[in-house]
């Protein structure tokens, strides 16, 4: 039986959002137990010309909750704004993004097979159906940001291990 683009997608952006959002809590108790200011951890950086933690963090909810609603527009450009300056405010974005994609029905992305989707910045305009634009475009995205957030921590001596990447597991019952 074929897989669906909801079941090839949303589950494991929610597997995603959910371990992303854990980093977050564990960043924030680091901060508190070391004695940090949050920015310590905020305005991370794996190396100078990359974006800090809360900009990957803001990614993940960019590329999986945006991603859908660019479905619906048939067109995604990166969002610019800063990032939230808070790990409550990274919360608050991923939650937003979790809610937006637990409502997303089976047949809701079904539909979309085929549709065109235009990844568009600045002058760059890139074609895709909807389903290659899910799978090969923010899929990949959300998961380098989330790699990256993890990695940050990582390189900031946080005590985290890959099951924390991970997150929440769907095996079989």
């Amino acid at each position: 039986m074929p897989i669906s683009l909801h079941a090839a997608f949303v589950p494991s952006a929610l597997q995603i959002i959910g371990s992303t959002r854990g980093l977050i809590d564990t960043a924030d108790t680091w901060c508190d137990e070391q004695g940090r200011a949050a920015e310590t951890v905020l305005g991370a950086r794996i190396y100078e010309d990359m974006l800090p933690f809360a900009y990957q963090v803001k990614s993940v909810a960019v590329h999986t909750q945006s991603a859908i609603a660019a479905l619906n527009e048939g067109r995604f450009s990166p969002d610019m704004a800063p990032p939230p300056a808070s790990f409550d405010g990274l919360r608050a974005q991923l939650d937003e993004a979790r809610a937006a994609l637990e409502k997303v029905g089976l047949e809701e992305l079904e539909e979309k097979i085929g549709q065109e989707v235009r990844f568009e910045f600045g002058k760059l305009s890139l074609p895709f159906d909807a389903e290659d634009f899910l799978l090969s475009f923010s899929q990949p995205n959300y998961a380098f940001h989330a790699a990256t957030a993890y990695d940050i921590l990582r390189m900031l001596g946080i005590k985290i291990g890959k099951t924390d990447f991970l997150g929440r597991l769907r095996m079989r019952r």
